[in-house]
């Protein structure tokens, strides 16, 4: 009987022959040009040997798929412009229930994220811990958009003693009803606590005010730009549009030099194409949009009637005289050039330059969670919060730089009675008029 143990006889031949090659490798000497390196099965890095061919980096020059993702995303896009012009014409309210509904898909994405990441299914176990995340949600939403749209609110309502009193009642006491929210939420989450659950639970807590920073951060910025004149929202996010487009097809066609690691389809040709393309697009663009006056006269309140102003001096037309050696080959002999163009010049650079990190930050995001996208939403772009990356960070850009350089620093008379009569009810507002018409009186009465 033979001597081999059993669990040995089984091996069949091809696999000790395999065994014996594997063991003749392991001990032979390699050459240098032959050393085997292993790579993580799941590493987000693109192989040397995939990425490199005869040289030259091929990250999307002949991918068979890319055409039809190409005409994907080209539909979805066009869709989407043509919604937000529907939604430009509808006026500054309905923009403003846009960034809304943004939010909330932004919201429910981000939300999301955290349950899919989680291989325990924990969240199952607690079923109602999803429905202290919108009361967060809600309450925020509140809190921002109270303080934002408060003078708005004053100046909408009618004359009406009730309905004055309850819109004045309800801005006055708007932050201590958010507080005792925010304290009933946390309250709420305190009694929700289950043995061995608190890691899960207290991550959760802190993951639901991370979104509410990211979500109304830059939601707040940009409905604040609206209302100063929806120039400032459309001409900022139609930057980063096309910037997006420009850099997706400069690196469609040109790309071979990855740009960075978190993004592999990035690529320098993208990245600098699509700047100089952002650049020019900004000064043409700025002078296009800024003889709407649609688009640059501010909303004092929550109508939807149509705009008139006094056009703001940056949108008054500069006539620029051409160079002799220039005029004499042209019909015109000088161009205008609205003031701010020169302004829309910074924002183009920042678009261009600064504001593709925050897509950057987005696919390091995704990567520490191993997504492709944050949703589906949206065919050919991913969900919602993909789209919005770059928004968020020229958003915020674009309201301290109108406040810091462009927007008037005057007090006019009709600011400050602004400013006191919003906290006064219509007894007081009567009680101020009186007392300003007895001051004025007293006054005239000195002169003479």
């Amino acid at each position: 009987m033979s001597s081999t143990p059993k669990h040995l006889r089984n091996i069949s031949t091809s696999s000790m022959r395999d065994i014996n090659n594997e063991f003749h490798n392991c001990n032979s000497p390699r050459t240098p040009g032959f050393i085997r390196q292993r790579r993580p099965s799941h590493s987000n890095e693109i192989p040397a040997e995939i990425s490199k061919l005869n040289g030259t980096n091929h990250l999307l020059i002949d991918d068979k798929a890319k055409y039809k993702s190409m005409w994907i995303r080209a539909h979805s896009s066009l869709w989407m412009l043509l919604s937000l012009l529907l939604l430009i014409y509808l006026g500054h309210l309905y923009m403003w229930a846009m960034v809304v509904v943004i939010q909330i898909f932004m919201a429910h994405e981000l939300f999301n994220l955290l349950r899919k990441a989680n291989t325990n299914n924990q969240d199952k176990r607690l079923p109602k811990f999803k429905f202290l995340n919108w009361h967060f949600f809600f309450t925020a939403m509140l809190y921002v958009y109270g303080r934002i749209l408060s003078q708005q609110l004053v100046n909408t309502v009618s004359s009406d003693k009730f309905l004055y009193r309850l819109v004045s009642n309800v801005i006055k006491y708007q932050m201590v009803i958010c507080y005792f929210l925010y304290i009933a939420g946390f309250v709420w989450f305190i009694l929700s606590l289950r043995k061995r659950y608190y890691k899960y639970q207290f991550g959760q807590y802190a993951w639901i005010h991370m979104i509410l920073i990211v979500v109304f951060a830059q939601s707040a910025f940009t409905v604040a730009n609206i209302f100063e004149g929806i120039f400032w929202f459309l001409f900022p996010a139609g930057l980063i549009a096309m910037n997006d487009v420009a850099a997706y097809f400069f690196g469609f066609f040109f790309g071979r030099t990855p740009l960075i690691k978190l993004s592999p389809k990035k690529t320098w040709e993208g990245f600098i194409g699509a700047s100089v393309a952002t650049m020019i697009a900004a000064f043409a663009f700025a002078n296009f949009l800024g003889r709407f006056q649609w688009l640059t006269c501010p909303r004092k309140d929550l109508s939807t009637g149509w705009l008139k102003c006094d056009p703001d001096p940056i949108f008054k037309p500069e006539y620029i005289p051409l160079p002799t050696l220039i005029a004499q080959w042209l019909p015109w002999k000088e161009i205008a050039v609205l003031p701010v163009q020169w302004h829309a010049l910074w924002m183009g650079l920042f678009a261009s330059i600064i504001a593709p990190f925050g897509g950057f930050f987005a696919s390091g995001f995704k990567r520490a969670f191993k997504i492709k996208d944050f949703g589906d939403s949206i065919p050919g772009h991913g969900g919602v919060t993909d789209r919005m990356d770059c928004q968020m960070v020229m958003a915020v850009f674009v309201y301290i730089y109108y406040q810091s350089f462009i927007a008037p620093h005057d007090y006019s008379v009709e600011m400050v009675l602004g400013q006191v009569l919003r906290n006064l009810d219509m007894e007081e507002q009567h009680a101020l008029y009186n007392k300003l018409g007895q001051v004025l009186r007293e006054r005239r009465f000195i002169q003479d």
